[in-house]
Parts: structure tokens; sequence; C-alpha cells
């Protein structure tokens, strides 16, 4: 059957305005102008490092500049809100990471849900913690802290970087799984609580890598054990916790997220450059210089990741009974 010239302009221009042409049109121009990368933090700590690090490599492949946005409080919660109330148009983007997992239980009266409002797009890396003490205490190994902690009940006291931080409910998990009751003792940020970790007003802290590395390698601090599933290379004398407590694993992450709705075809695209960007030796270098291991994949893999993660720290907040303040 032959379609008159008219007829078929006019099929092809009804095809180019329906919803599935728009958006393919869409995505293939798709960005058209800078990228707002929110990051849920104040600049200068790592979690803020790896997101200037990967924004500067994403956008040199998507040929269009990503923004750096620091939304710092509340534990990151006003960063997510924002993003989570954001237009879905891929122009506004998250720097999720394991807090936005762990105050899906924490916190009972946010304005949005981490797992409904942000969709998952690309993971980035993830970071074991280094459990470190006081070196005047006699313990070197995790299990020789476990019976000087059961042998001295309510003498250890475990900071951490806040409530509800990695550090703090990596901590929480690590007396669920081993039977104490050391004393949580969250300060407002890593650093007060590695000075008060040298003054001896604190005996252990689970800490990042960057906090971490520099008083260990000084012997101002010893590190008893690394919090991943395997040793980490920075640090490849340290065992981990799981070599002491089978299947122990707390690990900080990072990865991107945008606002439930954000049309697939756009998180696709964003999902592919930033695991092309990801395989460059450069940023890998630079992410392993933070203890952290590149972790790439779908953005239905880092769904799957972030619902697990979330099982699983909502059992340790309910079994430690964290509250926010």
């Amino acid at each position: 059957m032959k379609i008159g010239r008219r007829k078929f302009l006019h099929l092809v221009a009804g095809a180019a305005g329906s919803p599935a042409m728009l958006r393919l049109a869409h995505a293939d121009t798709y960005p058209s102008k800078p990228i707002r990368l929110v990051v849920p933090v104040p600049p200068g700590g790592t979690f803020d490092i790896v997101a200037r690090l990967v924004a500067q490599a994403v956008s040199e492949r998507l040929n269009q500049q990503i923004v750096i946005e620091n939304r710092g409080g509340a534990g990151t919660n006003i960063g997510t809100s924002l993003v989570a109330h954001a237009a879905p148009d891929g122009y506004t983007l998250l720097l999720a990471g394991s807090p936005g997992a762990i105050n899906e239980t924490l916190y009972g009266n946010l304005d949005f849900s981490f797992a409904r409002d942000i969709a998952p797009v690309a993971s980035i890396e993830r970071a074991a913690l280094i459990v470190v003490v006081n070196p005047s205490l006699p313990m070197k190994t995790i299990a020789e802290f476990i019976a000087y902690a059961n042998a001295n009940p309510g003498k250890i006291n475990m900071g951490s970087g806040g409530i509800g931080s990695t550090g703090h409910v990596a901590g929480a998990l690590f007396n669920m799984m081993a039977g104490l009751k050391v004393a949580l003792v969250p300060y407002r940020g890593e650093a007060p609580a590695m000075t008060d970790l040298i003054a001896g007003q604190v005996q252990i802290v689970f800490t990042t890598p960057g906090s971490a590395m520099s008083y260990v390698k000084a012997g101002t601090l010893r590190a008893l054990a690394v919090t991943g599933a395997a040793r980490m290379d920075v640090l490849p004398d340290a065992p981990t916790v799981a070599e002491t407590l089978p299947d122990y694993e707390a690990t900080s992450w990072a990865g991107i997220g945008a606002p439930a709705r954000t049309p697939a075809e756009i998180i696709d695209k964003l999902n592919r450059e930033t695991n092309a960007a990801l395989g460059e030796p450069k940023l890998k270098a630079q992410l392993a210089n933070f203890g952290a291991i590149v972790m790439t994949g779908s953005p239905a893999d880092f769904g799957n990741f972030i619902a697990s993660e979330i099982d699983k720290w909502a059992k340790v907040v309910r079994f430690a009974n964290i509250k926010p303040e």
C-alpha cells in the first residue's frame, strides 16, 4: 500500500511528538547544560574529594560541566532532601552514600525516603574502616580486644564521628556480633573522636583510612583490623575483623543517585559514562589513595546493593537502639 507524501510527513511528525520519541530525543541531547551534583556533606572530607574526582572524570566524558554543590547538615539529610524533591530531568544528582542507607531507619520523620525518592544511577566505590586503639592498651588483635573488654566491663569507650555515622553503626555491629556492651560515644566529626582517642579519653574508634593512616604510620595509634571483606592494600598487615568474627563487614560507600522518575535513558547514559570513567587507571589510583575499591555495575546492581545496606543497618540501629539527636 502506498502512502502519500503529505500523510507520510504527518505520521513522522506524530511519531516524533510521541512521549517515547521525546524521551529518546531528550536522552540524545542530554546533557545540554551543566549538571549539579549535590554533595550532602561540607567540603574538604574524603566523601567530598571523591565527588570532585569522579565529577571531573565523568564531565570530560559527557562534554559538560558537573558542578559540585555542598549541602551538608542533619547527617546528609538536607542535601538528600534537596535532590529527592528536585526536577527528575538529570540535571540535579546526589552523591549518595552509606549514611543515606543508615538514615532510612535512624530517622522516622523525614520528608523523603532514600529508598523511594532517590533512583540509583551508578555505584562508585566502597572502603573499609580501620579499627584503631590507643597504644597504651595491651591488646594487639581483635580477639585480644574482645577478651579485654569482657574482662573489664565499663572501662572501654568507643568513639565515632557522630550518631548514625558509618563508624558508629560499624561499632554497634561489632558489639552485636561479639556479644559486647562497649559504650558508644559519638562526636561531632571524626577529628574530635581521633583527638580524644589519642588522649586516652576513648579507647577504640572505627574510622576511615583518611582519618587514621597518618596516626597508624607514626605509631600514635595501633591498627587492630580493617572492616572490609578483604585486607586493604594500604594496610596489608592488618587482618580483617571477619578473620575473628566470621561474616562481619562494614564499609563506607559512595555512588550517584537521581530524583525518582528520572528517565531511564538518562540514568543509563550516566551509568555508562560513570563506569567508563571508573575504568580509567588514573581515577582508580586516586580512589585507592583513600583505601577505596572501585565498585561498578548497572543501576539495578546499585539498587540491590542499597536495599541490602538499608536492611543490614536497620537491624543494627534497632538492636543498639540508636536515636538521632
